[in-house]
């Protein structure tokens, strides 16, 4: 099994509003499916509820790890963390990455995902496959957010 996950999806936007659209938390929000307590802040907690239908009962916890202007924006969370019953504290965390580059069309995104082979063997396959497909419906829904917000 790999260890990370790797998605690429070419914007037709410029950097700057796809960056945006990442560290923004409220619009991150917005097409990610996650209200937010409060702003991205590096090296800090961000806490908020998902708003997924059949998943609003489930609380999002990541630890922003870097904030680069423009270029790159990245945290650290339990992966696929759906039990509301089991405590995910002690496990390791999987590191996601979001890096723009600008491209012909507007911003290249790449999201990657790494970690998996620390998680405990009994939830790693399954974290990262639903994550693999999770990450391919947050690169539809990015893309269809700004679509709808250019500006």
């Amino acid at each position: 099994m790999a260890n990370h996950i790797e998605k690429r999806i070419e914007l037709k936007a410029p950097v700057s509003r796809v960056w945006r659209a990442l560290t923004d938390h409220t619009e991150f929000g917005q097409w990610f499916g996650v209200k937010l307590d409060g702003p991205f802040v590096a090296g800090q907690p961000s806490h908020g509820r998902l708003t997924v239908p059949g998943y609003e009962h489930l609380k999002w916890t990541t630890v922003t790890q870097a904030i680069e202007g423009d270029r790159l924006f990245s945290f650290t969370w339990h992966p696929y963390a759906i039990d509301p019953d089991k405590d995910y504290s002690n496990e390791p965390s999987t590191l996601v990455e979001f890096r723009l580059a600008p491209s012909p069309a507007g911003t290249l995104l790449t999201v990657t995902e790494s970690g998996f082979d620390a998680l405990p063997e009994e939830r790693r396959f399954e974290a990262f496959h639903m994550n693999e497909g999770g990450w391919e419906a947050q690169m539809r829904n990015i893309a269809g957010h700004l679509d709808a917000h250019p500006d």
